[in-house]
């Protein structure tokens, strides 16, 4: 296994603290602002009743793949809390959002419980990691159940491990807790890959991440947790790739994107229930133009998802330099043109 180059780019933050002696406080402090990670990601099209016991399944499964690590879960928050020291009170509360919950609709919350939905179960979201910039995370977000949801909403379900866990416990332990995870998850997509994590919105660090991009493609630049209106959609090309319907069913199936997919790198395996993860390689790759590897299997498989991959996704504002539009958006078509 080829080992990903490390990516860890520290500057300046500011930040606010408080004390009861002294009242809110700025500070200026040094941290880690972007550093390279493992990501894992699925887009659900289904509600939090529909699914909770699936989303248990997946946190157990990661809580057994980071057993031995004590440093990886230490904080959480939960809803619109701040947050907070991973307690026993912690883990009771994440347990009982877990818990499956009777089927109701946003459309018959009262005014008053509608305002904070999150308070009544309509939302549950939380979010365990580790203190400080150690790679460890997850998160989920359940999208609000509506009896005619929005077409495109979805639940969103991310974990990250450090590249250091890839290397040290391999990529088949990797790839095996993605299938784990995803086995009975109703994805309509997901992935797992190399990825960069960004203290700050990716358009105002592009001046930091624009050598390590436009050299290694395989990374992931993009914050997967504000993709709940995903939909049917793919959201790039990646080392795993999970694919369920509708994409899967208008490929023609697994054996219809199989044939289409020529790379002996690639490998299309059907996990039941209009479900398939196409593995492009033993293990993800960051490429390296700079040294010719450009990674063609990555090349292939995105000719082949084209129609079904989403359209440029960042929402840039009217005082961005439209120069950084343009930068990100042949980041985003790296592997089409």
């Amino acid at each position: 296994m080829n080992p990903s180059p490390r990516i860890r780019l520290s500057g300046p933050v500011r930040t606010k603290a408080w004390t009861r002696e002294t009242g809110a406080i700025e500070r200026i402090e040094d941290r880690l602002l972007i550093r390279d990670l493992v990501r894992i990601v699925f887009f659900v099209p289904f509600d939090h009743f529909q699914i909770a016991a699936d989303v248990s399944h997946a946190l157990d499964s990661y809580l057994r793949a980071v057993e031995g690590h004590p440093e990886a879960l230490s904080r959480y928050t939960c809803c619109y809390w701040e947050p907070r020291e991973l307690s026993e009170q912690g883990w009771e509360l994440i347990r009982e959002i877990l818990r499956p919950k009777e089927r109701r609709y946003f459309d018959d919350y009262t005014p008053d419980e509608a305002f904070h939905p999150e308070k009544e179960g309509a939302e549950p979201h939380f979010s365990i990691y580790a203190d400080g910039d150690r790679g460890y995370a997850f998160s989920y977000h359940a999208r609000i159940p509506w009896r005619e949801p929005p077409p495109h909403s979805v639940s969103v379900l991310q974990v990250t491990l450090p590249t250091e866990y890839l290397e040290e416990r391999g990529a088949g332990t990797v790839r095996a807790l993605a299938l784990d995870m995803a086995s009975r998850l109703p994805f309509a997509s997901g992935h797992a890959g190399l990825a960069l994590s960004s203290w700050y919105p990716v358009d105002e660090q592009l001046d930091r991440l624009r050598p390590v991009i436009f050299r290694h493609p395989g990374f992931d630049i993009r914050n997967a947790s504000i993709h709940d209106n995903l939909g049917a959609r793919v959201d790039g090309i990646h080392w795993l790739n999970f694919l369920g319907h509708p994409v899967l069913k208008e490929l023609g199936g697994a054996s219809s994107l199989r044939a289409r997919l020529q790379s002996p790198a690639t490998n299309v395996q059907d996990m039941g229930e209009e479900r398939v993860v196409v593995s492009i390689g033993p293990y993800p790759e960051a490429g390296d133009l700079a040294r010719g590897q450009e990674l063609p299997a990555y090349r292939e498989f995105a000719k082949v998802l084209e129609p079904w991959l989403e359209p440029f996704p960042w929402r840039l504002t009217h005082f961005t330099d439209p120069s950084i539009e343009e930068e990100l958006r042949r980041w985003w078509r790296r592997f089409l043109d």
